[in-house]
């Protein structure tokens, strides 16, 4: 039988699975071998030792906990590589913010829609806010009208996630892009 020597805690990272002798559960139950069936610990540590390979406890919560009979390095490689092809498929959701004052040009406001047309159409969510400072606080709903025309000259590659919303001295609204 292979032995996989199981220490404690590492470093890295600690061992997920308990194998061979430091299982403790009595009885549990072999799957993998054919049909599941409910063995003492003694009796599937000899079968895993007859064909070379751990005793591995896959479920440890289950009553009894289930065990498989496998080569236990192999089985962590393949759990790592599915784990990174997980990863890899994962698409990640940036956000871009974009910035305006309350008395920004209408030049301005296309020079900034120019950008976030680019981060939507390349999958990224746009966070488009005014800041007011000072005594601009007063003219919020100039905030508001700038973000809603905003919104509204990017609506054919944006959907408004969130309508104009106060948080501090920024009104903010979200974007993302339209599939």
């Amino acid at each position: 039988m292979k032995r996989v020597k199981a220490k404690g805690p590492t470093k890295r990272q600690e061992d997920p699975h308990r194998i061979n002798t430091y299982i403790k559960a009595d009885p549990i139950r072999l799957v993998g071998t054919g049909e599941p069936q409910i063995v003492s610990l003694a009796e599937g540590l000899k079968m895993a030792q007859a064909e070379e390979l751990d005793l591995v406890e896959i479920s440890p919560n289950a009553k009894p906990p289930v065990c498989k009979i496998l080569d236990y390095k192999k089985f962590l490689y393949e759990q790592r590589k599915k784990q990174k092809e997980l990863k890899s498929n994962q698409s990640k959701s940036v956000v871009k913010e974009i910035r305006f004052g309350p008395n920004t040009d209408d030049h301005d406001i296309e020079f900034k829609r120019k950008h976030a047309e680019k981060f939507l159409l390349e999958g990224n969510k746009v966070r488009a806010y005014v800041f007011f400072r000072g005594r601009t606080i007063v003219h919020k709903e100039r905030g508001e009208l700038l973000l809603l025309q905003f919104a509204e000259k990017l609506q054919e590659v944006a959907k408004l996630e969130q309508m104009p919303k106060m948080e501090g001295k920024k009104m903010i609204i979200m974007l993302s892009p339209k599939k």
